[in-house]
């Protein structure tokens, strides 16, 4: 039995063939448990810092890259107790089959490890967006998305860089130098675009408005309806969709019509001089008892201005932030009550009639 067990056959003993394939198949038929259990300690760790987190969907996103890695793993380190065979070693393009077959496995465990943190961003962003949905603004949401984008992209770059230094073992200095070049270059011609881009981000942080809000910004008066990362997105009273860039939004006098306290009504009335100030003073009184309502808040009622041709009467009320459309229908009732009030006291608006006297002789 030895005998056999010590046969040679390519390079190895059968016995190191038979201890590298029975480590190689335990692991394959207990990856799935041997990965639910490295789990479990991973969500232990998760949970210190994230108290509402769900061990099924933990485990669901997580365990099956993590027990691919450990499958590779484990194989790659069991396969290098082997010798490799010396007359399989022929060279390929300048590569030994060795090498060759060591790349492709630094390859794949680069690859699975990588899967492995995309999924754990996944995760991450799935108990920040479960936070955020209970939060009334949706810019929270947009935001992880974002980063999520963001940091899988860098993950991704990172491994790339990993595969070239260590699979085909490049010197990755002169090529971050040389990308930091490129980068640089791209920079300067994309200099608006990043200025968008870092607009977005105040956007984000700062909330001087989100999706939702009524907002009055380059003469551009609407509903947010999208904040990305180079314009926003506006909905007008017009029914148009206007995209404007955030550095715009940023940069400009913005009004945010939403987080406004009340609405204000203007009315202003140019009476004619030929009526008594008697008559004006009583007029005035009336009009005050006339905005007396439940929806406005607060109302002022002046002769603001005398002048040679007219009396100026300024009207303002207040009411909360009601609907637009309830808004206009209570100012124009308000603005027929005046007008049947102008009726009924024979006032008259300034230029409303008025007297052509022709003086001098006409020539015959």
């Amino acid at each position: 039995m030895n005998d056999f067990l010590n046969k040679m056959i390519f390079d190895n003993p059968i016995k190191n063939y038979l201890i590298v394939a029975g480590v190689i198949l335990f692991v394959l038929i207990l990856k799935r448990v041997i990965s639910r259990y490295f789990a479990g300690l991973i969500y232990r760790l998760v949970r210190i810092v994230f108290r509402d987190v769900d061990k099924s969907s933990f485990s669901g996103l997580v365990a099956k890259p993590l027990g691919l890695f450990i499958f590779v793993l484990v194989s790659i380190i069991a396969l290098h107790k082997l010798t490799f065979p010396g007359y399989w070693d022929v060279e390929v393009y300048n590569r030994s089959t060795k090498q060759i077959i060591h790349t492709i496995g630094t390859l794949v465990m680069i690859a699975s490890f990588i899967w492995l943190l995309l999924r754990m961003i996944d995760f991450i962003a799935l108990i920040l967006e479960q936070k955020a949905n209970m939060t009334p603004s949706h810019t929270d949401n947009q935001l992880i998305i974002f980063f999520k984008d963001f940091f899988k992209v860098v993950i991704g770059i990172i491994g790339i860089l990993m595969i070239l230094k260590a699979g085909f073992g490049l010197n990755i200095s002169s090529l971050i130098t040389g990308l930091s070049i490129a980068t640089a270059a791209i920079a300067l011609s994309l200099r608006e675009s990043l200025e968008n881009l870092i607009a977005s981000f105040i956007i984000f942080f700062d909330r001087p408005f989100t999706v939702g809000d009524l907002v009055h910004v380059q003469q551009v008066t609407g509903t947010v309806e999208k904040i990305g990362l180079r314009s926003t997105r506006i909905r007008t009273d017009q029914k148009t969709f206007v995209s404007v860039p955030n550095k715009q939004m940023v940069d400009s006098i913005l009004d945010n019509l939403t987080l406004r306290t009340q609405r204000k009504a203007e009315i202003r009335l140019e009476t004619g001089v030929n009526i008594s100030s008697e008559t004006l003073n009583k007029f005035i009184e009336v009009v005050k008892t006339k905005l007396v309502h439940p929806q406005i808040e607060d109302s002022t009622v002046f002769l603001t201005d005398i002048r040679s041709n007219s009396f100026l009467i300024s009207i303002d009320f207040f009411t909360a932030p009601i609907a637009i459309k309830e808004f206009q229908k209570l100012k124009q009732q308000k603005n027929l009550e005046i007008l049947k009030l102008m009726e009924e006291m024979k006032i008259e608006l300034a230029g409303a009639s008025s007297d052509i006297k022709i003086s001098g002789k006409l020539d015959q």
